[in-house]
């Protein structure tokens, strides 16, 4: 069994600065006003639009994420409505397989230190659904139906796509305090990566500890 910690990958080349002249392009359509447009305008014009609330706009753009969690938090993000997803099959995986190193690869809970009663509870209940499934597959049990065992712990991988602005919703919904642990630990690595990237659009939205 291999236990890691969750992780993003950013799949877009991603130039910010081009966005948001982009986004004021679209934006300046609406007033009639491209004739303001200069080198330097769009960040200034972008964000006024922003907060007239006159979100819109910014759904012409959109970003494609890569997300290392386990299949529970993956259960809340496919719950975005206004996204696109791809994501690892239980159904056609098979886990007992060499590509897969012939075992369960699991999300580390971030509640529990290493060695703590908890974590070691945890451990152990994970270890006996791995032995449990790679028995199921031996004896013939096809990966669909010996995946009704499989744990929320389970790594997946999923790719997220979405416009900027249900981006923007997502990053209230799940990087806020009351959001899940597992949850919010995610949706802060991919905040975190957009504000260092794009300017502007996601400025007003706080990483809260």
């Amino acid at each position: 069994m291999k236990v890691i910690q969750p992780s993003i990958e950013v799949l877009d080349q991603i130039n910010g600065d081009e966005i948001l002249k982009k986004i004021e392009l679209i934006g300046r359509v609406c007033y009639k006003s491209e004739d303001k447009i200069t080198t330097d305008s769009a960040k200034t014009f972008v964000s006024k639009i922003l907060k007239s609330g006159h979100e819109s706009v910014i759904e012409h753009e959109k970003i494609s994420v890569r997300i290392i969690c386990d299949r529970g938090v993956s259960h809340e993000i496919v719950r975005h409505r206004i996204a696109s997803f791809s994501q690892e099959s239980t159904r056609y995986c098979n886990y007992s397989k060499d590509k897969f190193g012939n075992e369960l690869t699991v999300i580390k809970p971030l509640f529990w230190d290493d060695g703590s009663d908890e974590y070691q509870l945890w451990y152990n209940t994970i270890k006996k659904i791995e032995e449990t499934y790679n028995q199921m597959i031996s004896i013939g049990i096809k990966p669909q139906e010996a995946r009704s065992i499989l744990p929320n712990s389970l790594k997946t991988e999923i790719v997220v796509t979405m416009n900027l602005r249900e981006w923007r919703h997502f990053f209230a919904l799940r990087t806020a305090k009351r959001a899940h642990p597992q949850m919010k630990e995610v949706a802060d690595m991919i905040l975190d990566e957009f504000k260092q990237k794009i300017p502007i659009i996601f400025d007003d939205i706080l990483l809260e500890d």
